[in-house]
């Protein structure tokens, strides 16, 4: 470090001013010529150009090895003025004016003066090792250099002011060097007056202190070196760019902004990046007639039909109290528990006064008729949730049902608890079992869930519940439009919706679906479907007890261990119902080869619930060709369609009730991508093999209407959204008037704009259309439609895709 410092010294030092050059030798100065040139042509490199410039100039300087850097800059002023000046003393007889050209200007003069007077007054920015050339002679003017980098810049400096380069310098100077330049030989001219004590006859101000007079001369050779660049610059002469342009490069880079502007944020490109779609004029368009409104067979009277649901439990708890109801099996498959009317009867008595009577704060009831009631039981305890559920409908309350939570911060149960807040529900029922397993906070109690209001958890095991006085008995009335029960429907954007269902259209969906599936009474059904909602509820837990049949639940924890559980079961209590999913029979394929001895003979109906889905035909296929060997007949199969804004829409019938017989349509995926039917044939790659899922429902209109805009009537080879007008489906969204009208309240008109009927219609969010002999056939949902280029495909149709292909080799084009 110190002999990097002292050469540096020495270069800074030994600056090629005419009055410290004169004072050299002449073999000296030709040696020096000779290291400039050998420079220049690239025959020494500038570590070698220092280490021999510093052995020629050694004699001719003071040592200063070893000076603290802080006195640096005072030594180096000091070493120059005695040079300068013992340099002068031999040469006091030569004139003034035989000096070099360059240094005849007072400008010059006055501007060194003044800049070495406010040198301690301003302290500027110190150069960097890599400057322009300009840049570099205008800092040098004002600020001595870093004595760690002097011999580099200063050699720089000299080879820039001497040597030619390739590239000439671009423009005229920056303009903050120029403007720095200028202050200070504005300044100069003001200082040096008040610096200068007497003036020389050569026209050169000296100050009377030797350390003005060093500084001066050094500093001037500074000075005229900026001028003498700027002048070349100016005039166009070619100064070295390697290190300037790279400083210019980045003073560009500076200068643009480190953020685009504002408004180029907000700049609607919309234009360019949306291509609009122009109609193709050879699309499949529709041709067929505006179809005409479907009216599904009208109800029939039945006799001493019950008047409500709580009717039909009190008949059949009272007159057949040994009747089973509900088996309720464990994880192993073995049954736990069967609940008989009888004991469902005086149970759900018991709830319905204790949730009366028996729950207060301050001397006042806790619940009133017509308050809502959360339902928390697990998926594997059916009979806690029935006993709940039809406590809640005797107490003539609203049960909500809905999962058990899992987490305290669950997102889906977030949206759960929207559902209870704006329900207002402040009680919520469940097992000991499923309490013990709830988070609880640090008290003890179950821990209030995120988005979920404050609940008063009730256990409605046996020990809680008080038997009622004989006199108590709960009321028992006629189906009302009151609301019965509230079920959740998630969106697809993940939103959590109650949609209400009022007693009258609960009896009413418990005879449609009666009359459509030829139930009878102590018929067996099994269920592998969830009983809180949809199919799961309507068909294992309201209409079986209208019918005093007995189901036999499957839990889906036993599903997922024995996925052969549900035709187990079947073959054993000889089921002549069963309620599965697509998803249901095809697990069972894979397992179907452990079990040899059983038989689906018993069977005259097996309800395929999500048989709307493209891909349930391909599970029904193969669970045909597998089980026909074992008593299964094709007939038996009948698939459904339905949502829970409307219900059960329709549903196939069995074959013993003289109906057409099963349908499949295989459509172009072309034409259903323009809402068009067409059919093709199944030979081809693009198409799509649907089944149909029956007729519709007794005593309903079903119509179908276009997507977007005014629900007009569709064509009768068009698809559109499946709407339908009965007394069996859900009432509204509850506390969402807005959404209610639009899905519950749809009035389809004609292509005239007249209204087909004075009674509103609900969507059922199914697409479809009416094929051959009024069979209904579904293609998608409108939950799952997608628009591309124009042209509208079904995310239903993915999972077909799969189904229907291997994935593994190759995909069908189209599909």
């Amino acid at each position: 470090m110190a002999e990097r410092t002292s050469s540096g010294l020495l270069t800074m030092m030994l600056e090629p001013t005419p009055a410290v050059a004169m004072t050299l030798p002449a073999e000296v100065r030709e040696k020096l010529a000779e290291l400039e040139l050998e420079l220049s042509e690239g025959d020494i490199t500038q570590k070698g150009y220092e280490k021999k410039r510093g052995k020629l100039l050694a004699p001719y300087i003071p040592q200063i090895q070893g000076v603290d850097p802080s006195l640096q800059i005072d030594n180096r002023i000091q070493a120059s003025s005695q040079a300068v000046l013992s340099g002068s003393k031999h040469h006091k007889s030569r004139a003034a004016n035989t000096r070099d050209e360059r240094f005849r200007s007072d400008l010059h003069t006055e501007a060194v003066q003044a800049a070495l007077a406010k040198y301690k007054e301003r302290k500027m920015p110190m150069p960097s090792k890599r400057r322009s050339v300009l840049v570099q002679s205008s800092v040098e003017a004002c600020t001595p250099p870093d004595t760690s980098s002097a011999s580099e810049d200063e050699g720089s400096l000299r080879r820039q002011g001497r040597l030619a380069t390739s590239t000439p310098y671009q423009g005229h100077g920056h303009p903050a060097v120029e403007h720095w330049f200028n202050r200070v030989i504005q300044g100069s001219s003001t200082s040096s007056s008040a610096s200068s004590t007497s003036s020389h006859p050569g026209g050169r101000s000296v100050n009377t202190t030797n350390t003005t007079a060093h500084a001066a001369l050094n500093a001037n050779a500074a000075a005229t070196a900026l001028a003498d660049l700027m002048a070349h610059t100016q005039l166009g002469v070619p100064v070295n760019s390697r290190v300037s342009s790279k400083i210019q490069q980045l003073l560009n880079t500076l200068k643009r902004p480190k953020r685009p502007p504002l408004r180029e944020f907000f700049v609607d490109d919309f234009e360019e990046l949306l291509d609009v779609q122009q109609s193709d004029p050879n699309q499949p368009r529709p041709e067929g007639q505006h179809m005409s409104p479907l009216e599904g067979e009208p109800l029939e009277v039945v006799n001493n039909w019950p008047p409500s649901l709580p009717a039909a439990l009190q008949r059949w708890g009272t007159t057949h109290p040994k009747s089973p109801c509900l088996t309720a099996l464990d994880n192993a498959g073995k049954p736990v528990y069967t609940l008989t009317y009888g004991k469902l009867w005086t149970r759900s008595q018991k709830l319905a006064y204790t949730l009366l009577n028996k729950l207060s704060t301050r001397n006042e009831p806790l619940l009133m008729p017509g308050d809502r009631v959360a339902l928390v039981f697990p998926n594997n305890d059916p009979v806690m949730f029935m006993v709940a559920f039809y406590g809640c409908l005797l107490a003539e309350l609203v049960p909500v049902p809905i999962e058990v939570p899992l987490t305290r911060k669950d997102a889906g149960s977030q949206q759960i608890g929207f559902l209870l807040g704006s329900c207002g529900v402040t009680l919520a029922l469940t097992t000991d079992a499923c309490q013990k397993g709830l988070p609880k906070a640090q008290t003890g109690e179950v821990a209030t869930f995120k988005g979920w209001p404050r609940l008063l958890w009730f256990v409605t095991d046996g020990k809680h519940v008080v038997k009622p006085p004989k006199d108590w008995h709960p009321p028992i009335r006629e189906a009302s439009n009151d609301i019965a029960y509230i079920e959740y429907k998630t969106s697809k954007e993940g939103s959590t919706m109650g949609i209400t269902v009022s007693n009258a259209a609960m009896l009413a969906h418990c005879h449609a679906l009666t009359q459509a599936c030829g139930y009878t009474e102590a018929e067996t059904i099994t269920n592998v479907l969830d009983f809180k909602r949809e199919g799961g509820l309507w068909h294992g837990v309201l209409t079986s007890v209208m019918n005093r049949m007995h189901v036999i639940s499957i839990p889906y924890s036993l599903m997922k261990v024995n996925p052969l559980s549900w035709i187990q079961k079947v073959h054993i209590y000889k089921a002549r119902v069963a309620v599965v999913k697509s998803r249901d029979m095809h697990w069972s394929l894979l397992a179907q080869r452990d079990q040899r001895d059983i038989s689906l003979s018993s069977l005259r109906m097996l309800i395929v619930a999500d048989g709307a889905n493209p891909w349930s035909i391909s599970s029904c296929d193969a669970f045909l060709n597998v089980f026909q060997a074992r008593g299964l007949r094709p007939e038996v199969i009948c698939p459904c369609a339905s949502s829970s804004e409307a219900m059960t829409v329709a549903i196939r019938r069995p074959p013993e009730m003289g109906v057409p017989p099963p349908g499949k349509a295989v459509l172009s995926m072309g034409g259903l991508s323009h809402s068009v039917i067409r059919v093709d044939t199944e030979e081809k790659l693009s198409v799509l093999t649907v089944q149909d899922v029956g007729q519709v429902m007794p005593g309903a209109l079903v119509c179908v209407v276009r997507v977007e805009g005014t629900p007009y009537l569709c064509q009768t080879d068009e698809v559109g959204e499946i709407c339908m007008s009965s007394g069996c489906t859900g009432v509204a969204y509850y506390g969402l008037p807005g959404m209610t009208k639009n899905i519950f309240e749809t009035i389809p008109v004609t292509s005239s704009g007249i209204p087909i009927s004075d009674r509103p219609f609900t969507r059922t969010s199914l697409l479809g259309f009416v094929g051959p002999d009024s069979l209904v056939f579904i293609v998608g949902k409108m939950d799952g439609l997608m628009v591309v280029s124009g042209r509208r495909h079904n995310a239903d149709d993915v999972v077909a895709t799969a189904l229907a292909v291997e994935p593994m080799k190759f995909v069908y084009r189209g599909r």
